[in-house]
């Protein structure tokens, strides 16, 4: 998928660099375990945005947090993510939410807020102390964490939970008993009776100590449940999968919400959908782009639900919205796609060590925070062993040994998917990785069957990026739908597990004189994001279809060429993959479609 890239987004100011932190506070002892440090990220004149970061300097974890500052006259708090902000006057106090008060020796965390005003914080206090570093929680430790909660008397409503109890120096007043992520009961014993729960639904359980003087512990091992009954089963084994891409990105400048799922009629004529992208760096699985993930409040007519998120609610953001997209459509799966054009140079630290790459994504698609939206996992590297962005040499068993290790994470339960190649030609990049090797633990591969050809190669030839089949004149054999579902074939790869891909844009040149493909160019065409790239929806109207080849569409006007496909010629896709016995389809990805969703539909109708 070449042509992605992430959008800049408006927030994007608040993931600075911890060189660029000014420490506020006033003079005190040396920093002996823990500071707090204050940077203003954005100013707006009446407003501003601002970041706290709380360091561990010591040598031991700290098990809570608590940052006070006072502020100016005429300066507050409009709205905060990753803490509990509160205030006394103008004396202002921010405690970790449940999911980010441990911090590791060495490690740091930090939270975000919206200020109305123009003044700066003072008399800065961590912990009770002071916030260059300065005695932390005098006198009194936080708790340890209870038991992992083990589960019992599992109904289509209800669920037992009990826990073996946390520790105090001073003593445990109570417990908060979290259901993915979110708080639903306080309670002064060790067992706690959920009630008023969803049949056939899956859950997740926590819980966290408090001592005497209100401090929170870090949070237990969670405890998945699933209530018995209910009648919300995933499509049946065998039915043709119907996949859509999400971009987190899309939230931004194209303004393209979960919500539009909804209005475009296209939620209910899909099976799955894959939120694009996380991150690979560093060997693990990471967080794409953590406000548009989980922190982004939308407003009611933005909401899948049409509640406004509020500044406080533990979960917010694309995965919210997904959460509540579930909700409504209880049998579409999700899974969380991590890598892509940008972020596949990191696959290669990865695969050094699979096991370890597999237990970082595990834990980061379970987390309790959002642990229920996700059905699974995919990993879209490109490419294994053969260049996209950047080069891999990491050997052709890499592929297989990353993919066995997340099946062995993710279990039987999980889906694990992989966005492959297409390059069908004879050496080229199927060749180049264990493909086959690595069916046996996916589910199904999305066949990337387009951006075959286009303005990156600037003079051309004009070749539709997308074809089903073989022409005349084609400028590489080999690139074709139909020759990379051949090639995976014969490999061994089942039919059943290959999806074929349409394209929901088109790809273009400018100072192209010739109508039929084969025409010199002079370079892309102008593309609303980028060059020689252009929705489905702008082009079907600005340059309209002028004909057809190896099943796909072309279109000159002026002197702009573009190919892109059609609900005509995705109909004849969607043939064509039921007569090779393909799993189903998928698309990149939804923004590119028109408001009713025509696209979606020719692809459920195709598939039906």
């Amino acid at each position: 998928m070449r042509f992605r890239q992430r959008a800049v987004a408006g927030f994007t100011t608040l993931l600075l660099p911890l060189a660029a932190l000014v420490g506020l506070a006033a003079p005190a002892e040396a920093a002996s375990t823990a500071t707090a440090t204050f940077t203003k990220s954005s100013d707006w004149g009446t407003g501003f945005g601002g970041q706290w970061t709380v360091k561990n300097t010591g040598t031991s974890a700290i098990s809570s947090w608590t940052v006070e500052w006072d502020f100016p006259s005429g300066t507050s708090v409009t709205s905060a993510w990753d803490a509990d902000v509160t205030n006394s006057g103008n004396h202002w106090t921010a405690k970790n939410k449940s999911y980010n008060g441990s911090i590791a020796a060495g490690a740091s965390v930090s939270f975000g807020f919206n200020g109305a005003g123009s003044g700066s914080p003072s008399n800065c206090l961590l912990n009770g102390g002071s916030c260059d570093g300065g005695t932390t929680v005098p006198g009194d430790a936080a708790p340890s964490a209870p038991g992992t909660p083990t589960a019992s008397a599992i109904t289509n409503t209800s669920v037992n939970l009990s826990w073996s109890a946390a520790t105090d120096d001073k003593g445990v007043k109570n417990y908060d008993v979290l259901r993915d992520g979110t708080k639903v009961a306080t309670v002064t014993t060790t067992s706690y009776s959920s009630t008023g729960l969803t049949a056939g639904t899956d859950y997740s359980y926590t819980v966290q100590a408090r001592d005497t003087a209100d401090q929170t512990g870090p949070v237990s091992g969670s405890v998945a449940v699933h209530t018995t009954g209910g009648t919300t089963t995933p499509p049946a084994t065998g039915s043709a999968v119907k996949l859509g891409y999400l971009t987190e990105w899309g939230t931004y400048t194209r303004n393209y919400q979960v919500k539009n799922l909804v209005t475009s009629g296209s939620a209910a004529k899909i099976t799955h959908i894959n939120y694009a992208f996380g991150n690979v760096t560093n060997g693990q699985c990471a967080i794409g782009d953590a406000y548009a993930d989980y922190q982004k409040t939308f407003t009611a007519d933005q909401s899948v639900s049409g509640v406004a998120d509020t500044w406080d609610q533990p979960l917010a953001g694309n995965f919210n919205q997904l959460r509540e997209l579930k909700a409504k459509y209880p049998n579409i799966k999700i899974l969380w796609s991590f890598g892509g054009w940008t972020w596949s140079g990191g696959f290669a630290q990865a695969a050094a060590n699979p096991t370890a790459f597999a237990n970082s994504c595990y834990s980061l698609v379970e987390d309790p925070r959002w642990a229920d939206v996700f059905d699974g996992i995919d990993i879209d590297w490109e490419y294994p062993n053969a260049c996209g962005l950047s080069c891999d040499t990491s050997g052709a068993a890499a592929y297989k040994n990353l993919m066995q290790a997340l099946r062995a994470k993710f279990g039987s339960s999980n889906l694990v998917t992989a966005a492959t190649t297409a390059d069908g030609t004879s050496g080229g990049k199927i060749d180049a990785a264990d493909y086959a090797g690595a069916a046996q633990y996916v589910d199904w591969y999305n066949v990337m069957t387009y951006d075959f050809f286009g303005a990156f190669n600037a003079t051309g030839p004009t070749a539709p990026h997308s074809p089903l089949t073989t022409y005349s004149g084609i400028p590489t054999p080999g690139f074709t739908t139909a020759d990379a579902i051949a090639k995976f074939k014969s490999k061994g790869v089942a039919a059943s597990k290959l999806l074929i891909g349409i394209g929901f844009y088109g790809r273009g040149w400018t100072g192209v004189t010739q109508d039929a493909p084969g025409g010199t160019a002079t370079g892309p065409a102008p593309g609303t994001y980028e060059q020689g790239i252009e929705d489905y929806k702008v082009l079907k109207t600005s340059c309209p279809v002028t004909g057809t080849i190896a099943g796909t569409a072309y279109a000159h006007c002026g002197s702009n060429w573009w190919s892109y496909d059609t609900p005509s010629t995705i109909a004849g896709k969607m043939s064509w993959a039921k007569t090779q016995g393909l799993g189903g389809a998928f698309f990149w990805d939804f923004s590119g479609d028109t408001s009713n969703g025509e696209l979606v539909s020719a692809i459920n109708s195709g598939l039906s």
